[in-house]
């Protein structure tokens, strides 16, 4: 994800997100699906690292303790993750 622009990264993590969100609920009426459950934990190990490298560069990206911050607290830094300008 390093070479990523800014904008693809915040798409990738949010894909990652909705791809998660999505084996989630299905794994909600299929446990025992072995290859489900093997898929929801390789995407959700790529969610947290993509998140980790995204912040690591641009600040946190969730508050109330989801993402640590320096000092001084990021979360109050411009632009924020779902303004427009964040993508330019």
């Amino acid at each position: 994800m390093a070479s990523m622009t800014r904008a693809e990264q915040i798409v990738k993590i949010q894909e990652l997100c909705f791809a998660c969100v999505d084996l989630n609920l299905y794994l909600d009426n299929h446990p025992e699906d072995k290859n489900a459950v093997c898929l929801y934990n390789s995407l959700g190990q790529q969610f947290e690292q993509a998140v980790k490298s995204y912040e690591k560069k641009y600040g946190p990206l969730m508050n109330f303790g989801h993402s640590s911050s320096a000092c001084p607290f990021q979360w109050v830094d411009d632009p924020w993750p779902w303004q427009r300008e964040y993508y330019e």
